[in-house]
């Protein structure tokens, strides 16, 4: 990207919460905590943090069902240094007790503020209700009892298993040449030794019937989430069910937004969205009302989902395709957002797509192809729905569910 300024790199590892038994739920997060709380030759989260605050740069990191992803974005001149500092904290990190200990509590900590926040703990109770008592269906965070019983002898053999070069990805974007940073990498982690790492849980639909999962809270809104099993990320019409997400409700001119809050008035927030994991997927819908218009939500959420049937036009389609284009090709300016976009294609697919190439897939959608895909998924033994509010019983929302 010669026209940038900064440089970003991204390191991902084959570890996340797919990746995790009961007992161990939650310890991939832990151990990214972890990484942040010193090295050999930095022994103190202070330290770590200081030296890319120094120059202005940006350490991170996530961890997801899949994968954990490390990322530095720098000024250019300062490419080494980030590297330098992923590197040491990936492989020389200290896992100090008295540090495993402390991050503990920040993480029940972190797992009592989605305790409090409705909006989060729908997110969590509606994938609960389409993967149960699977990796696929757990806070990546883990629970408080998971949490609780991670020992420091767990977080090293994980790292140890998983934190191995056949099994990462290091992604650069920015003004940098491919054999520049083939000469950095070889320099920083050529005596990296490889591993035997562990795999991930496949995901199993068993469902026969719709479901739903109900959380008491004494809440001002209600928050709703209904859920469709999706496509997996390797699955070819993955790009269409973005697409009919998009026109269905992402931003403030898709059939939700305008039905829901600019017809009728019930909500502030409502939306739709999409995810993709290697063998499974899902399509969702969130939306945050007064407890007292739940009910009329729902089914007014039944009736749009009910609607899609009735077929998308030709011009529905094409401001989606744009409106999808545009947000990729944005994205694509960022150093940040390119590290990301290739490191991620290829810890997951072994294979990266252009922005280019997703263009031509989308351009090549037509209304036929989601015509398929929408009675493919719109199935009433298939739908699933989470509500946190102040509500004892599910059996008013559960005798809405059907299309």
């Amino acid at each position: 990207m010669p026209h940038t300024r900064s440089a970003s790199i991204s390191i991902y590892v084959g570890a996340g919460s797919r990746y995790e038994t009961p007992p161990e739920a939650g310890l991939s997060h832990f151990v990214e905590h972890l990484c942040f709380k010193g090295t050999e030759r930095r022994p103190t989260p202070r330290e770590l943090s200081e030296v890319i605050d120094s120059v202005g740069g940006i350490l991170n990191a996530s961890t997801d069902r899949e994968l954990t992803v490390y990322y530095c974005k720098v000024a250019l001149p300062h490419l080494e240094l980030a590297l330098d500092v992923l590197v040491d904290m990936l492989r020389r990190s200290l896992f100090a007790p008295d540090e495993v200990e402390k991050e503990r509590k920040v993480i029940l900590e972190e797992l009592a503020m989605v305790a409090d926040s409705p909006s989060q703990q729908v997110d969590v109770l509606i994938d609960e209700v389409l993967w149960p008592d699977q990796p696929l269906g757990w806070d990546v965070a883990g629970s408080e009892k998971s949490v609780r019983g991670i020992t420091r002898e767990m977080t090293l053999a994980y790292l140890h298993r998983q934190y191995v070069p056949n099994n990462a990805v290091i992604s650069v974007a920015g003004n940098v040449s491919h054999e520049e940073v083939v000469e950095l990498v070889g320099r920083y982690l050529g005596d990296w030794e490889r591993g035997i790492p562990g795999g991930w849980f496949p995901a199993v639909n068993s469902q026969t019937a719709a479901r739903t999962g109900m959380l008491y809270k004494r809440s001002e809104q209600a928050h709703i989430s209904l859920a469709l099993h999706g496509l997996s990320s390797q699955h070819p019409d993955r790009y269409v069910l973005d697409l009919l997400s998009v026109l269905f409700g992402e931003g403030m001119s898709s059939r939700l937004f305008l039905e829901l809050r600019e017809r009728r008035g019930l909500c502030y927030d409502v939306h739709s969205y999409v995810s993709h994991f290697l063998d499974a997927g899902s399509f969702s819908i969130y939306a945050g009302v007064d407890p007292g218009n739940a009910r009329e939500t729902v089914a007014a959420l039944m009736e749009e989902l009910a609607r899609l049937r009735d077929g998308v036009s030709e011009e529905e389609l094409t401001k989606a395709k744009e409106l999808s284009k545009g947000r990729l090709l944005l994205r694509m300016e960022d150093t940040r957002s390119v590290s990301g976009w290739l490191g991620g294609q290829e810890i997951l697919t072994s294979r990266v797509r252009t922005a280019d190439e997703v263009v031509e897939l989308l351009d090549a959608i037509q209304p036929a192809d989601l015509a398929r895909v929408i009675s493919n998924l719109l199935q009433t033994d298939q739908l699933n729905l989470a509500v946190v509010g102040p509500f004892r019983s599910d059996k008013k929302f559960a005798a809405l569910l059907r299309l």
